[in-house]
C-alpha cells in the first residue's frame, strides 16, 4: 500500500484517479475547494461515492492557499514520523475550461500558477519522490501539424487557460532542474464520461438531447476533438507515477471525431432528434484536436482501450440513472 495525495479529488478526472487508487487498496488523501467553476453538487455527487472507502481521507482546500497546503503537508509528515508524506502527488486541481478563462483569468492564475507553486514547494520541502501533474492540449493552440506530439512549440496559447497550464509546466521544469523533483506532466485531449463535466460538450449533449433542450453548437459541427475516456485518462495518470525524470506526455484517444458525429451518436443512443442551435465560432477554440501518443505507448506502455461509441453509451445511461440530479444541474 502506498500513501498518495490528490488534488482536485471531487473533479471529474481526479475522482476517477482517486477510486482506481482506492480499489487496489492504496492510502488516499484528496483534497478540493468544491468551488464554484461548475455545479458544485456534481462534485459532491463524486465525493460521496469515495468517502466510504476506508483508506481515503477527504480535506476541503484551496491549493492557492499556501498556509493551507503547507499545514496538511507539515501533518502528513508528522504522520510518517519525518518521512516523506506522501510517496506520490498527483496534482489534478485546476480552473479548466477555455471560454471562461477569457472573462475572467484572474482565478485561472490563482490556481493553476500560484496554487501550482504551493503544492512543488510543498513536495520539495517534504522530499516527495514523484508529482504528477495533469495538462492540457490547449498548450498546442491551433497547431497546423497533426496529429500533435510533445515537442510542438506551445509558446503561443489561444486562451488564458492555456497560458496559466502553460506556466504550471515550465514551473514543474524549474523545479525538476533546481530541486531534482521527478515530473510527469500528461497533457488530457478532451477527457469525457459518465458524470463529467457539465460544461463540457458530452455532458451537455447527453441532457439536451434527452430532455428536448435546444442543443448549443459554437461553430458548425465540423469541428475535431480527441475525445478520451475518463478510465482510459485515469489509468494513464496512474501509470505516469512511474520514476521518468521530467517528461510531457500526451494522452489521447487517437481518433479525432467530428461533433456532429458525437451529437448524431448520442442522439441514437438516446432515441431523440436534437434542435441544435447553431452560434459562431468562439476565438480561443481550435478547430482541431489529434494526440500523438506514441510517447505515452513507450513510457507508460498506455493507449486508449474504450471506444468511443462505448464511452458515450456509458454517459447515457449514466444520465438515466441520475436523471434528477443531471436535468437539475446548471450548465
Amino acid at each position: 500500500m502506498s500513501r498518495y495525495l490528490v488534488t482536485g479529488c471531487a473533479g471529474f478526472i481526479g475522482a476517477r484517479v482517486c477510486r482506481l487508487l482506492l480499489d487496489v487498496g492504496h492510502d488516499v488523501a484528496g483534497v478540493d475547494s468544491l468551488n464554484t467553476a461548475y455545479d458544485p453538487r456534481i462534485k459532491s455527487w463524486r465525493l460521496t461515492a469515495l468517502r466510504p472507502a476506508a483508506t481515503f481521507r477527504g480535506h476541503e482546500l484551496d491549493v492557492a492557499d499556501r498556509s493551507r497546503v503547507d499545514d496538511l503537508f507539515d501533518s502528513a509528515s508528522a504522520e510518517t514520523g519525518g518521512a516523506p508524506p506522501f510517496d506520490a502527488v498527483f496534482h489534478l486541481a485546476a480552473r479548466a475550461g477555455v471560454r471562461t478563462s477569457v472573462e475572467n483569468p484572474w482565478v485561472y492564475y490563482e490556481t493553476n500558477v500560484a496554487g501550482t507553486l504551493n503544492v512543488l514547494d510543498a513536495c520539495r520541502r517534504h522530499r516527495v519522490p514523484k508529482v504528477v501533474m495533469a495538462s492540457t492540449s490547449s498548450l498546442y493552440g491551433d497547431a497546423r501539424q497533426s496529429p500533435f506530439h510533445e515537442e510542438l512549440d506551445t509558446s503561443r496559447p489561444l486562451s488564458p487557460y492555456a497560458a496559466s497550464k502553460k506556466a504550471a509546466e515550465v514551473l514543474a521544469y524549474s523545479y525538476h532542474y533546481l530541486h531534482g523533483l521527478d515530473v510527469s506532466i500528461p497533457r488530457y485531449f478532451t477527457v469525457y464520461g459518465p458524470a463529467g463535466r457539465p460544461d463540457m460538450s458530452v455532458f451537455r449533449f447527453v441532457r439536451q438531447v434527452i430532455e428536448g433542450e435546444p442543443l448549443v453548437v459554437f461553430g458548425d459541427g465540423s469541428q475535431e476533438r480527441d475525445f478520451t475516456y475518463v478510465d482510459d485518462i485515469a489509468r494513464g495518470t496512474i501509470a505516469a507515477v512511474r520514476p521518468l525524470g521530467y517528461e510531457a506526455i500526451n494522452l489521447g484517444g487517437d481518433r479525432p471525431v467530428r461533433l456532429s458525429e458525437v451529437i448524431r451518436q448520442i442522439a441514437a443512443l438516446a432515441g431523440n432528434e436534437p434542435r441544435i442551435e447553431y452560434r459562431p465560432t468562439h476565438p480561443a477554440d481550435v478547430r482541431a484536436t489529434w494526440a500523438d501518443i506514441t510517447k505515452a505507448r513507450r513510457l507508460l506502455d498506455w493507449q486508449p482501450a474504450t471506444t468511443l461509441e462505448d464511452g458515450l453509451r456509458a454517459c447515457v445511461e449514466w444520465y438515466l440513472q441520475n436523471r434528477e440530479l443531471g436535468r437539475s444541474i446548471v450548465l
